[in-house]
């Protein structure tokens, strides 16, 4: 799954129109009926899902992070977790957008405090990133699929991204190790996670948001 926030066409970063309190009853209804048609796998339900909320998603966590790129990745995250988790959702318990505002503000506030954690390291102990530098969406796509799966969408990964994953994440290496041991600089080693990520998620999903 890949959420293309540059996209013009797509919601996300848009202001939330103004809305009528029975527009809000239909809307929450229809997110409704679409986390259940998500839950059974359905990837059309789930991109309408994304384009009726991810504004609000978005919006929420820029004003926790103050940093678009910081809030474009936990989106993603939110949208990897709504997916794999949307057969659990209860709506008794919460409204669907209720729900992702949840996960957003989880999501954000944990960002924020595993960054505040290493500047907090890097401070006393004078050296960057000691802890395991862990992606959250990593983290989803290897405890949310089956490891068949995993194992044939890395083979679609290239050569380089299939490298780099699996040193940082079957090598058990930091992002900075991964760095050192390939001879390449530290930004390089994070795009082509973070590019490698999204093309696993599009092949596990099986759903590309546009």
């Amino acid at each position: 799954m890949v959420l293309d926030i540059d996209d013009p066409d797509n919601p996300v970063g848009q202001s939330c129109p103004i809305t009528r309190p029975g527009h809000d009853v239909q809307l929450t209804r229809r997110l409704v009926g679409l986390l259940a048609e998500v839950g059974g796998g359905d990837r059309d339900a789930f991109t309408e899902f994304y384009r009726l909320t991810s504004h609000r998603v978005y919006g929420l966590a820029v004003r926790i992070l103050r940093g678009h790129t910081a809030a474009e990745d936990v989106t993603q995250e939110v949208y990897l977790q709504a997916w794999t988790r949307a057969d659990s959702y209860d709506e008794t318990l919460s409204s669907p957008m209720g729900w992702l505002m949840m996960l957003t503000h989880r999501r954000a506030v944990d960002r924020v405090r595993r960054e505040q954690s290493a500047a907090n390291r890097d401070i006393t102990y004078g050296h960057v990133n000691l802890g395991r530098d862990h992606d959250v969406v990593a983290e989803e796509v290897h405890q949310r699929f089956d490891e068949q799966a995993v194992a044939h969408c890395m083979n679609t990964l290239t050569p380089r991204q299939h490298e780099t994953i699996a040193l940082a994440y079957y090598g058990g290496r930091t992002y900075p190790e991964v760095a050192d041991h390939l001879g390449i600089p530290l930004p390089t080693v994070k795009s082509r996670i973070r590019d490698g990520l999204k093309r696993l998620a599009l092949c596990l999903t099986g759903s590309d948001i546009p």
